[in-house]
């Protein structure tokens, strides 16, 4: 049986970093932002209950995130009974983890998992983001050795024909067609290096590249590297931490604008806001971070998913399950 809080204090929706929504009145009373959902926690941990019926567990198991190879949520059921601690650094006042400094709080990190990631990632937030609204700050702590955030106008120096923009718009390809396309564009740099022909020739050249790949793993370790170098021209991918009426700013920025834009067009978001107003292919960073890597292991290392990359989603899982639960008990009291 699940037991359901009744009682909290108000909180506003987020803004998330792949999705910007309206927010309806009932989400608005319902939860928020990273530290409207830790605040709402730790104030209600002695609150009246209400124990939900066999139709609770119905609807819960027909939730997303189904299915998920996850490291054990226990530690985090621990820390959300304690309640908020103060972060070490900032001594700001957080559950699970600080969003400002993006370390952990009141857990070890011997207690969450650790994930390396096949190819390096770059955040660049937009400055108005509200720190604690951002799921981008998961994939920092989840995979620390990978990933990289910066706060726009900071932008690194990239080399464009090694470089990615996970973001949707004309002339975003998908994943499948992303690596051609690289390779076409480092041959052909005095022109557009991302014309559609480059597309009509991703099927079969891509298939052949990854069988390459293959190959290579078997000859020695010099040899493996120099081909992964001419197969795989991805070194790494830029994903824009914002709402979406401020990603305009950064995703036009000179920096970027020269990258290959990747779109995930076949991903669904189940963020915890409704979706008014934007595609429910709008997804939270997160998310998109978790699905790229999903579609770059199958479709271009050519390799079957076993689950490499769900714990990326720990934290993000986990927050969903309470919020959706929070939502409703909001709806029966």
């Amino acid at each position: 049986m699940l037991h359901m809080l009744l009682k909290y204090k108000h909180c506003v929706i987020a803004k998330s970093v792949y999705s910007n929504t309206n927010t309806s009145r009932s989400e608005t009373a319902t939860m928020s932002s990273l530290d409207g959902y830790q605040r709402f926690y730790s104030s209600c941990r002695d609150k009246p209950t209400v124990t939900g019926d066999l139709s609770d567990v119905h609807e819960l198991a027909k939730e997303p995130l189904q299915g998920l190879k996850l490291a054990s949520h226990a530690v985090l059921d621990t820390a959300q009974q304690r309640g908020r601690l103060k972060c070490s650094k900032c001594g700001g006042s957080r559950m699970f983890f600080c969003y400002t400094c993006c370390s952990l709080v009141g857990v070890n990190m011997q207690e969450i998992p650790v994930i390396k990631l096949p190819v390096k990632i770059d955040i660049i937030k937009h400055p108005n983001e509200t720190d604690g609204k951002s799921t981008a700050v998961h994939a920092k702590i989840l995979a620390p050795n990978d990933v990289t955030m910066y706060t726009y106008p900071c932008i690194p120096e990239f080399e464009k024909d090694k470089v990615v923009l996970v973001f949707p718009g004309p002339g975003a390809v998908s994943v499948q067609e992303m690596i051609q396309c690289l390779r076409d564009g480092s041959k052909n740099r005095s022109g557009d290096p991302f014309e559609k022909p480059c597309l009509k020739r991703m099927k079969g050249e891509a298939h052949a590249a990854t069988n390459s790949a293959k190959d290579a793993q078997s000859g020695t370790p010099d040899e493996a590297q120099s081909s992964e170098s001419r197969v795989y021209p991805l070194q790494r991918v830029v994903f824009i931490d914002s709402t979406w009426n401020q990603t305009n700013k950064i995703s036009t920025d000179e920096r970027l604008e020269g990258l290959l834009k990747v779109e995930l067009k076949s991903r669904k978001t189940c963020f915890w806001r409704s979706q008014r107003g934007k595609p429910d292919t709008y997804l939270a960073t997160i998310e998109a971070i978790y699905y790229f890597l999903k579609d770059f292991h199958q479709h271009c290392l050519s390799q079957e998913y076993t689950g490499e990359y769900d714990n990326l989603l720990f934290f993000y899982s986990y927050l969903h399950s309470l919020i959706n639960r929070a939502k409703a008990s909001a709806g029966k009291s």
